[in-house]
């Protein structure tokens, strides 16, 4: 479930952003209200999802994909600047948030459990 969180929550930072673009810097008021909505639901799912990823791991996802997908809205539907070095910056994104992500699940596999329990000493007063 935590990954659907991760999930749902960059899909409201992508809408938060692109709400951020359509306020027109708060001159237009529908957009700027959706901003702060979309803006709060992504950090309150992320923040959820953080119960069982690692921080590290769901941060870099959440920024990185973000970040690829909002590049992509600028260039496809606000006609931002495309060029070769852009794409190219848009794909190493891609490939460090996939490097990230595997190098957590081989972590994960040969590390102990991330809250250790503290085993109590019945021997001392406390």
């Amino acid at each position: 479930m935590s990954w659907f969180f991760l999930l749902l929550g960059i899909v409201s930072e992508v809408l938060g952003t692109t709400s951020m673009k359509m306020s027109e810097g708060f001159t237009k008021l529908i957009p700027s209200i959706l901003m702060f909505i979309f803006y709060g639901t992504s950090l309150t799912l992320v923040t959820l999802a953080l119960k069982e990823i690692e921080v590290s791991i769901a941060y870099s996802i959440w920024s990185g994909l973000g970040t690829a997908i909002i590049a992509t809205i600028g260039i496809l539907f606000f006609k931002e600047h495309f060029s070769l070095f852009k794409m190219l910056a848009i794909l190493m994104i891609i490939v460090g948030v996939i490097m990230l992500n595997i190098s957590g699940e081989a972590h994960e596999k040969a590390a102990s459990p991330a809250y250790p329990q503290i085993e109590k000493n019945e021997n001392c007063e406390q």
